[in-house]
Parts: structure tokens; C-alpha cells; sequence
């Protein structure tokens, strides 16, 4: 009698979940179709609203915060609505509840990545460098190519794609060669101790100068200093600026350019560039060396 009892209550549960199933049947459909076009439309506002943007600024980074923030939210909201046409709002706060459980668990679980996805958010509004710019982060020094939520990609002047975390970038100082649009390059040539010190300071700032590339001005002036006294020359220190928009052919090229001027300019001038003096020693019985001279 209690097994025939059991077996009704089985059916009679059964039969009231199928037809409470067959009756959101519609609702389902509905939600389903809803949710389709819903993501459908969310990727059309999401690329719509990246390309309106992009026409505006020239930030990748910030264009595909803001683009993603946009998809993300209006698929959340598709879904909640979906789902509450399906008649399982309860499931949707449900869902709710376990993705704040879920992000706090993962959080611990990938600290790193988590960590590099917020340091990519806040470089998102407040970041040292651009597209294209000429940086240099800790040790790495080249163009930056792409920037992403999770790393930024750097392109080294000897070719290499280097892909630099995030939250590294938000942590080390950063070094901009861009920004201000303007590079100091020094390097250091030794004159003749008798040569005459003032007169080859201007010959040599008058070659810097007038070389195609440098910048001159107030606030960037190029000069020449004594830098030191060395064995056999007297060291001077030539400072110049140029411009880093592009640093290699900017700096790089211009350098190049400049120390060949004043090596050109010393010797036309008659100043001289002596080699450095070796001391040489004899020991034991040895009392001379054989030494040719040529001219």
C-alpha cells in the first residue's frame, strides 16, 4: 500500500514538473531568442561605439576598455532579462551571487593575472606612454607596438618583441623619450695639452651646430665642457639635442653624423687628437728595446 503511494506521489511530482516545464516552454524560446540577438547587438554597439571612438583618439588601450566595458555590461543585462522571461530570475541572482564568489576565489587562484588586468585598467586613464613612443621600462629599452589589458608589447631597436606584464609597468619607473619630443646625446673627445682649450671648444660647438638634425635653442642649448684630465689628452664632453620621434634615425643617425663634424673640424683647424701615452718597462738585465719610427 505504501509502495503504491510512493509510486503516486513519483507521478503526480513528475507530471506537475512536465507541465510547469511545457508551460515556460514559450518563455524559453523567447528568452533564448532574446539572448542571441541581445549578444548579437551587443557586438554590433561594441564595434560601432570602437570605431566612432577611434576616429576621436588615438588611445588603443582606452578604446578597447571602454568598447569591452560596453559588451560586457550590455550581455550581462540580456542575460538577466532572459533570463527572467524564462521565468528562472532565481537562477540569474543566483548567478550573480556565485560570479562575486567565483571573482574573489579566482582573484586568490590568479593573483598575477588579476593583477596585470587591473594594472592594464589603470594605465587605461593614467599611463606614461603611447603608440609609437620610445620608452625604456627597467632594463628594456625600445618602441612601444601594443598595449592590452594584460601586457604591453615593446619592440627593442635590435629587433626583439618583448612582452612586458602590466604590472610591472605600473610598479617600475618608466623612462619617455617621446613625450617631450627632445633626446641629450653627449660623447667626449680629447685634445693636445697644447692645444688651446677656447679655440677648440668653438670650432667644435660650431660643427655641432651647424650639423642637420640638432636642435639648438634657449631651452635646449648644445655646449662643450672640460670633462678631464687623461694621461696624454685633455677631455672635453660635447652635448647636443635632437629630436626622438623617430629615435633611431633621430639620435642614433645624427650622433653619428655630429662626432664625424667634429673629428673633421679638430683636424682642420690644426688642433690634434693624440692616442693615449703607453709606459713601458724593463726588468732583469734588459736595458733597451729595438724601436723603429715611421712616418
Amino acid at each position: 500500500m505504501n509502495f503504491n503511494n510512493t509510486i503516486n506521489k513519483i507521478k503526480t511530482a513528475t507530471e506537475e514538473y512536465w507541465n510547469e516545464f511545457v508551460s515556460q516552454i514559450p518563455g524559453i524560446i523567447i528568452a533564448i531568442i532574446i539572448i542571441a540577438l541581445g549578444i548579437l547587438l551587443a557586438n554590433f554597439i561594441s564595434s560601432l561605439f570602437r570605431k566612432t571612438i577611434s576616429k576621436k583618439t588615438h588611445d588603443p588601450l582606452m578604446t578597447n576598455f571602454l568598447s569591452k566595458t560596453i559588451k560586457i555590461g550590455l550581455i550581462t543585462l540580456v542575460l538577466m532579462l532572459g533570463l527572467k522571461i524564462a521565468g528562472l530570475g532565481s537562477i540569474a541572482t543566483g548567478l550573480l551571487t556565485a560570479a562575486g564568489a567565483s571573482a574573489v576565489i579566482l582573484g586568490f587562484a590568479f593573483k598575477d593575472v588579476g593583477e596585470n588586468f587591473i594594472s592594464g585598467v589603470i594605465l587605461s586613464f593614467n599611463r606614461p606612454f603611447n603608440v609609437n613612443d620610445t620608452v625604456k621600462i627597467g632594463d628594456i629599452f625600445g618602441k612601444v607596438k601594443m598595449m592590452e589589458f594584460r601586457f604591453s608589447k615593446l619592440k627593442t631597436f635590435d629587433g626583439r618583441d618583448v612582452y612586458i606584464p602590466n604590472s610591472d609597468i605600473v610598479k617600475k619607473p618608466v623612462y619617455n623619450y617621446t613625450e617631450d619630443g627632445f633626446y641629450r646625446s653627449d660623447f667626449v673627445v680629447g685634445i693636445d695639452y697644447d692645444d688651446d682649450i677656447d679655440t677648440a671648444k668653438k670650432v667644435i660647438i660650431d660643427a655641432v651646430i651647424s650639423t642637420k638634425g640638432v636642435i639648438n635653442t634657449d631651452e635646449h642649448q648644445c655646449f662643450v665642457t672640460v670633462d678631464s684630465l687623461g694621461v696624454s689628452t685633455v677631455n672635453l664632453k660635447v652635448i647636443f639635442w635632437t629630436k626622438t620621434k623617430e629615435y633611431k634615425r633621430g639620435t642614433l643617425e645624427i650622433k653619428s653624423d655630429v662626432i664625424k663634424s667634429v673629428k673633421n673640424v679638430i683636424i682642420k683647424n690644426g688642433l690634434n687628437m693624440p692616442a693615449d701615452i703607453t709606459e713601458i718597462k724593463l726588468y732583469g738585465s734588459q736595458d733597451s728595446i729595438p724601436i723603429t719610427v715611421t712616418k
